[in-house]
């Protein structure tokens, strides 16, 4: 279990904050203890008004308890996580509040205790409160049975999947197939009858005619890839210039480049804008779907909830019931069958909480696992989306160089070509 922590003020924002619905499908108040208040909003307002009598300014202490994802978490785990920071830490009795948070198919908890001391009127001081905590999570891995991040086992350790966008790998761009590029030359050249009508039947598939450095036709694709005509056709480089002409009347590398980027830099800008108008209609129905869950899962709980407060009501007046009044219960108490209906009471009382608990936390499970195939389809979609921007982004920016500097950048694109397998060399 993830544990993160802060020493901090602002208790009214960080109720709110706790509160908010927008950013959590599903927000539940597990306990305020320690309060005169049984809300939460009350509880944060009186930790703020008992700060006052005192010099601190960093009177709350929050901590969040994230676990696994792929795991189903008990309540009285994350009791017993808060119990091991109180006693380590030192707040034991201090006054607390637990509220758990779903968003996206995942269930965590904040925990909030006051720092201040009613007795002393002091804070109470939570020295290496990081490192504690550190080792606190670690033992709840432990003690779970959970398979332990690399990053506990080795700091230097991280997930990849977890680095920011700035990180994160940009999708390679696909390698061109040379025998594709050869066979498409070559149906271009017989199908043509001169150099005019050869360069528009290249254009057309995406490869453009050129002066190469040597003064001889080049084949140039969009990428800025440039191929000898001589040796994509297998004719000699006379018989291309019979049939196409001075090779300086049509345009060297570098305007062709140049040309090449004023003429796709503006496709690609549509291209984006229409990327992420199908990212939107894409991720629409999954939102839509979202949301209808939210509701159906809101409503399924506090049709629970409904049902076992009436149970609850109906199971304590039973229990009331046995309890005789009057001549009767002085002679229960005399006999001692007081003390038994009361432990029998009692332990009735402890077993449907347990009952109920068992039940709510199962619904949890299941919506959760419902919730977690949703979620892995709205990741797809945006992984998908991400990858196809991204690259479109990268194009575009290529091509706006071109344009200032009438050449392709060359270096990413070499290393991109050693890193993956070609085909037969064509030469240039």
């Amino acid at each position: 279990m993830i544990v993160k922590a802060s020493q901090r003020s602002g208790a009214k924002q960080l109720g709110l904050h706790l509160l908010k619905t927008e950013e959590n499908e599903h927000v539940e108040i597990h306990e305020v203890s320690g309060f005169m208040s049984d809300d939460l909003m009350g509880a944060m307002k009186e930790a703020h008004a008992l700060s006052l009598g005192t010099k601190c300014k960093q009177y709350l202490f929050s901590v969040s308890l994230n676990p696994p994802s792929t795991e189903s978490v008990r309540p009285e785990v994350f009791e017993h996580a808060c119990n091991m920071i109180e006693e380590r830490l030192g707040l034991t009795g201090q006054p607390r509040m637990i509220v758990f948070h779903e968003k996206e198919g995942r269930r965590h908890a904040h925990a909030v205790w006051s720092r201040i001391d009613t007795e002393t009127m002091t804070a109470k001081s939570l020295p290496f409160f990081k490192q504690k905590l550190n080792g606190i999570a670690k033992e709840l891995y432990l003690e779970n049975g959970w398979s332990m991040p690399d990053g506990f086992r080795d700091p230097k350790l991280r997930d990849p999947r977890n680095f920011t966008l700035d990180e994160w790998q940009q999708a390679k761009r696909a390698q061109l197939d040379p025998r594709e590029l050869k066979a498409t030359v070559q149906d271009c050249w017989n199908r043509s009858d001169n150099g005019a009508a050869f360069a528009k039947a290249l254009e057309e598939r995406g490869l453009f005619l050129a002066q190469g450095d040597r003064r001889g036709h080049v084949a140039m694709t969009i990428d800025g890839e440039v191929f000898a005509l001589s040796r994509l056709i297998g004719k000699k480089g006379k018989e291309v210039t019979a049939k196409l002409g001075d090779p300086q009347s049509v345009r060297s590398v570098a305007d062709t480049a140049r040309y090449i980027g004023e003429t796709i830099a503006p496709r690609l800008s549509r291209y984006i804008s229409e990327a992420k108008r199908v990212a939107s209609n894409a991720m629409k129905p999954l939102n839509e779907q979202r949301q209808n869950m939210k509701g159906q899962h809101q409503q399924e709980r506090k049709l629970l909830s409904d049902k076992q407060q009436q149970r609850h009501l109906t199971e304590q007046q039973a229990r009331s019931a046995r309890v005789r009044t009057g001549a009767k219960g002085v002679w229960d108490i005399l006999t001692g069958r007081y003390f038994k209906v009361r432990k029998q009471n009692e332990m009735e009382a402890h077993f449907s909480l347990q009952r109920d608990r068992a039940q709510r936390h199962d619904l949890v499970s299941t919506q959760l696992k419902e919730r977690q195939a949703l979620q892995s389809q709205i990741v797809a979609q945006r992984e998908r989306s991400a990858r196809q921007l991204l690259g479109l982004y990268r194009d575009a920016s290529q091509y706006r160089r071109v344009m200032r500097e009438g050449h392709f950048e060359r270096e990413s694109r070499d290393q991109s070509r050693s890193s993956a397998p070609r085909g037969p060399e064509l030469g240039r």
